[in-house]
């Protein structure tokens, strides 16, 4: 027997790989899902500045122009959109103010002829 402790089929010079696993498909990373962005409105409108509100509360001071005004402002189609909000906010608060204003006068005037026909019967 030799001295040296080889065994049948192995080379002292070189080691045996470890055994290659199967090819692995490569994916690509993961997207981050982002949520749709928000509506753009046309040529991005800038914020209003304090110079523009003033100008619109003086046009709103003018007694039939107002009127017309908030109307043009609520719906039109070239308005800033932050203005287009007030003035839409600000016509549906006026609408209920108003049913509001009516309900009461007829509950007023209601209770002063009821007042009243008693009165006729006093005299």
């Amino acid at each position: 027997m030799s001295d040296n402790n080889t065994q049948p089929g192995y080379d002292q010079g070189q080691q045996s790989a470890p055994p290659q696993p199967y090819p692995q498909q490569q994916y690509p990373p993961p997207q981050p899902q982002y949520p749709p962005p928000p509506p753009q409105y046309p040529n991005q409108w800038p914020p209003m500045k304090i110079g523009d509100w003033i100008v619109t509360m003086l046009l709103l001071s003018i007694p039939i122009v107002n009127f017309v005004l908030i109307i043009m402002w609520a719906f039109g189609s070239n308005v800033n959109p932050s203005k287009k909000s007030y003035f839409q906010a600000y016509l549906i608060l006026a609408l209920i103010g108003t049913v509001i204003g009516i309900l009461i006068g007829v509950l007023f005037a209601t209770a002063i002829m009821a007042a009243l026909g008693e009165l006729a019967y006093l005299f």
